[in-house]
């Protein structure tokens, strides 16, 4: 059963009708966050007993004097009632009082009872008592607070996402005893054979996830219709699985992302951050569709004891990641946080201002930055994200079906969890070296309702589980002018988790052929095809030709097609260059192929590198006849970029630079770890 009827039928079997909310013009234009607006930066206030007045009134005044002007907090119920229900907002009405009086505007993250140690907050109801005491909370909260003028909008819950994981509560054992019933599992396919792998733990995860968001949010229209709708995906890399963002646009007005390299960035080195934050708000700005969208938690200080990778961003990086931020479409950032927390494992960490509650290099440089966005107003209102023509698609089922397949850990990294969207994530960094960035993600995400793909291209790298309903959408795209890109083992599984090759290989037509085998090599090897020699990751393809024509050979051996389909083709190599590429942290080779094989796609690019030059990506908005675009340089050494123009000829203005170095024309100087901020007219 398609899943878009899957969420229906789990809403009637006792959650309720999802209500279909999508904003129109007029009525989005009332909200604080619009994708007209001038950029925003902000921090997050953390407000918990023992804070005096004098504090709040400092740090929201703090915010004033740096050009911040919105903020976000925790709106803990465990210090805004007792054990009697007895409510009492002071603490918070003092914060809103401050918000007012210093013109900052707030998104008040809704934050339900929960044990001292949760910092990051409950994902999920734990009994129908619980719900229902949800329920309350957000009665009295939003009753209450929607009289401030500070008020900007409700993020619905902190950090939707698992991992992965269904915690065993009564609730939840509940609910997916319905749910199942609306959906059994299936103990044969329609073609005879038997189901002994099902995906339907993260099927149910996926829809859960959508229905509980979409429940907070009606929940609070019974009381306040008029602010924002927000919330925060994190760990984006490894809880892509759980994210429907196309079904969470039906009611939220705004999507958000936690993007803290410490905790989030774990498949990439400290020298890569910054390539890990553009592909990381490629992913929500995709995922956002015609909803503006901002980074709502960005790492401000140091985690001296918390988090998965002890760091301290500094101010270089500070500037980087916020610049790649706007760089992307985004309409604002939020630090974590302003004010470090006093107890808990999180105490004393985090900040932006010192223990004495001054702001420190990264804070200045923020709003040094901040100032340059309201300076320039006019330009960065109209600025949107330059429009990639190719397209880096993952899929759902495959991220599913890795997680049941790598159960028992290896030193290869396509046997591990992650493998997919490294595999992606491949060609993403080898795009960004050339100075371009791709559109990064859900094939459901991608349009496939035009008549005319000439100059596109799709790239499906190492998609485990390819499910046969989106057959008919890959070859419309082809069939209609468009050039797919596959590799490594794309539609190894249906989405029964059956192995394509044997129970039937529904992209045959489309690819040009089947598998015979697929051997393991190396951790690296090298694909010597005709002109270029790609490293490859663990596992070579071997290919039967059916009408598709071989184009790479090793020893008389095919390992790769193209095929001609309608007006499209295919380029087919099902081995892991992808991956192997990155491995090696070498994209030569790669980018190669790729600058050969993309050429109609790069041709309608209007700027990007005359050459790849390594460690140094670019991000590039339009305003107008204007193009901005952000270069940040994260090798050791001084870099020159030479940039490429379509049919333009164009003056630079150097708008922020974090040295004195200059433009010249089209070459660009950049000195180690500099960010380079050019509106080119």
């Amino acid at each position: 059963m398609p899943l878009k009827y899957i969420l229906l039928l789990f809403l009637f079997a006792g959650f309720g009708v999802m209500q279909t909310n999508a904003q129109s013009k007029e009525k989005e234009n009332s909200y604080f966050l619009k994708n007209d607006a001038v950029p925003y930066v902000g921090a997050q206030v953390f407000i918990e007993p023992g804070q005096t007045d004098a504090d709040i009134d400092k740090w929201f005044s703090v915010l004033k004097e740096n050009h911040f002007t919105f903020c976000r907090i925790r709106m803990f119920e465990s210090y805004m009632r007792d054990e009697n229900y007895n409510w009492d907002f002071s603490l918070f009405d003092k914060a809103f009082a401050a918000a007012d009086k210093y013109g900052i505007k707030i998104y008040a993250t809704l934050f339900p009872y929960t044990e001292k140690t949760d910092i990051g907050g409950f994902k999920f109801p734990r009994s129908e008592k619980h719900f229902h005491e949800i329920a309350v909370y957000i009665e009295n909260l939003v009753s209450h607070f929607k009289q401030y003028k500070s008020l900007a909008g409700w993020v619905l819950i902190n950090e939707p996402g698992t991992g992965g994981s269904i915690p065993q509560n009564e609730f939840l054992e509940q609910k997916i005893k319905e749910w199942k019933a609306e959906n059994p599992p299936k103990d044969f396919a329609e073609n005879g054979y038997p189901v002994l792998v099902d995906l339907n733990n993260e099927a149910f995860l996926l829809d859960y996830n959508t229905w509980f968001l979409n429940w907070i949010s009606e929940e609070i229209k019974k009381y306040d219709n008029k602010h924002d709708l927000h919330v925060n995906n994190h760990a984006i890399f490894s809880n892509l699985a759980e994210y429907d963002f196309p079904a969470w646009r039906k009611f939220l007005t705004s999507l958000g992302g936690s993007a803290h390299p410490s905790w989030h960035f774990s498949y990439f080195t400290r020298q890569k951050f910054s390539v890990a934050m553009s592909a990381n708000c490629e992913i929500i700005s995709s995922g956002a569709g015609e909803l503006p969208w901002i980074i709502t938690e960005l790492q401000g200080g140091n985690n001296t004891y918390s988090g998965g990778n002890p760091i301290c961003p500094t101010k270089e990086e500070i500037a980087q990641w916020l610049w790649i931020i706007y760089g992307s479409g985004s309409k604002g950032t939020i630090f974590w946080s302003l004010n470090p927390r006093s107890s808990g494992i999180e105490a004393g960490e985090w900040a932006l201002l010192n223990f004495q509650d001054e702001p420190s290099d990264r804070m200045t440089t923020a709003g040094n930055i901040a100032e340059i966005l309201q300076k320039n107003s006019e330009l960065f209102q109209k600025a949107k994200k330059l429009e990639s023509n190719i397209s880096i698609l993952y899929v759902h089922e495959s991220l599913w079906a890795e997680s049941e397949m790598v159960k028992y850990g290896s030193n290869y990294e396509a046997r591990n969890r992650g493998g997919v969207i490294k595999s992606a994530l491949g060609y993403f960094e080898a795009f960004s070296e050339m100075g371009i960035t791709p559109n990064l993600k859900s094939l459901e995400e991608f349009d496939f309702s035009k008549n005319d793909y000439s100059g596109e291209t799709i790239i499906l790298s190492h998609q485990l589980a390819f499910p046969k309903k989106y057959v008919g959408s890959l070859e419309h795209f082809v069939a209609n002018g468009g050039k797919l890109i596959v590799d490594g083992l794309t539609a190894f599984f249906d989405q029964d988790m059956h192995n394509t090759m044997k129970t039937g290989f529904d992209l045959e037509n489309l690819l040009g052929g089947n598998v015979s085998e697929f051997k393991m090599v190396d951790t690296i090897f090298t694909l010597e095809t005709s002109g270029y020699q790609l490293p490859a990751h663990l596992w070579k393809g071997f290919v039967v030709e059916k009408n598709g024509t071989p184009v790479f050979d090793d020893s008389k051996a095919k390992i790769g097609l193209r095929n001609s389909f309608g007006k499209g083709e295919v380029l087919w190599v099902p081995s892991l260059p992808g991956l192997g590429s990155r491995i090696e942290n070498n994209y030569s080779e790669l980018q190669k192929l790729l600058a050969n094989e993309t050429a109609q796609s790069l041709q309608q690019i209007p700027v990007q590198f005359e050459k790849p030059v390594k460690n140094v990506l670019m991000k590039t908005l339009v305003a107008g006849d204007a193009f901005i675009t952000v270069l940040v340089n994260k090798d050791k050494n001084r870099q020159e970029v030479l940039l490429k123009f379509q049919n333009k000829k164009l003056l630079p203005e150097i708008l922020y630079s974090t040295t004195s170095a200059k433009a010249e024309g089209k070459n660009v100087i950049l000195e180690p770890e500099e960010t380079k901020v050019i509106v080119w007219r």
